[in-house]
């Protein structure tokens, strides 16, 4: 019985590098497909090759033309947003499920510590790295009390942002926004990411404050050391840097929130690092492992869920 299918990764960078040598390494039910890309010349084609991987130069139009395309069930998308609206056309044009590592955000915000098991739509969107490293905090406080507004701070090394980050900023703070309030449950929601030129690089720092109404303080600093730990399941390298804090914003002094006016309650602060796992991409790149790292707890899912029904068209050809 085959127990693994095979997929695809567009977008042979940084990012989509050290995912394919995730795959390779830890995953549970994916093998390598292909790798493409659009320049000849990439050295992620070219370490792809050196690993047996399929590859092509020639974007999506290459993918649909190698041989291993059939077999290909999940393709991954780490290009960037304006180029996976056309990618995700293509792949569902040929019934491919679709894992998109850009802030596009065509299909519902996927976080695996809160809702991957819930979703199973055919183009996952993985938020962005600050949004998988922030949100679960803001739902963990979110589902202890009722959450008004959520700030999130993501500050990351300017070496670990390449020409996809930089072209994306916009993108990314208007996705995460987005997914702020979707995933994390905040009526209001706010993303700031500060690309830091530090040298030596440090490691992806995260600040998340939230205003919430009045809860129990034990309560809510359990439900995120709780969420910290589900995190870690998928990135051993996230982690609070100090304990969780807390303000009174009294009724005398409330806080103007945006859209929604004059608000008072308790404001938590949480103080995050995350640390990559140095597969390819230096440790303190945690801001393109947390992304990597989601994407293939994203990819087993849909995989074992693939095998689980026999849908998997690499699974159908090898038990005909």
């Amino acid at each position: 019985m085959n127990d693994k299918v095979k997929v695809a990764i567009i977008g042979p960078g940084n990012i989509g590098t050290d995912l394919m040598i995730k795959v390779m390494r830890n995953s549970k039910h994916l093998k390598m497909g292909a790798m493409v890309g659009v320049d000849p010349k990439s050295e992620g084609l070219a370490r792809a090759a050196r690993m047996d991987v399929a590859t092509t130069a020639e974007g999506i139009d290459g993918l649909l033309k190698l041989d291993v395309f059939d077999e290909i069930d999940i393709v991954f998308d780490a290009t960037s947003a304006g180029a996976h609206r056309h990618h995700n056309e293509v792949l569902q044009a040929h019934g491919v499920q679709v894992i998109d590592l850009t802030p596009a955000a065509i299909g519902p915000y996927v976080i695996p510590a809160i809702n991957l098991e819930d979703e199973n739509a055919t183009n996952m969107n993985m938020v962005t790295c600050g949004g998988q490293a922030t949100i679960p905090i803001v739902a963990a406080v979110s589902r202890v009390a009722k959450t008004h507004y959520a700030e999130i701070v993501a500050s990351i090394s300017s070496r670990s942002a390449g020409p996809g980050t930089r072209a994306n900023i916009d993108e990314f703070t208007e996705t995460t926004r987005a997914a702020i309030e979707a995933l994390g449950g905040a009526a209001r929601g706010k993303a700031i990411i500060v690309l830091n030129p530090a040298e030596p690089p440090l490691v992806m720092r995260d600040t998340v404050f939230v205003l919430s109404e009045h809860a129990d303080r034990a309560a809510i600093e359990a439900s995120v050391t709780e969420m910290v730990q589900k995190v870690q399941m998928y990135v051993p390298g996230y982690r609070l840097k100090q304990p969780v804090q807390f303000d009174e914003i009294s009724p005398d002094m409330p806080l103007n929130v945006p859209g929604l006016g004059l608000k008072h309650g308790l404001k938590t602060s949480v103080f995050l690092e995350v640390e990559g796992a140095a597969h390819y991409l230096p440790s303190y790149a945690g801001n393109l492992d947390i992304m990597t790292s989601a994407a293939l707890a994203c990819g087993d899912m849909m995989a074992q869920r693939r095998i689980a029904v026999g849908i998997a068209r690499g699974y159908k050809e090898t038990t005909q």
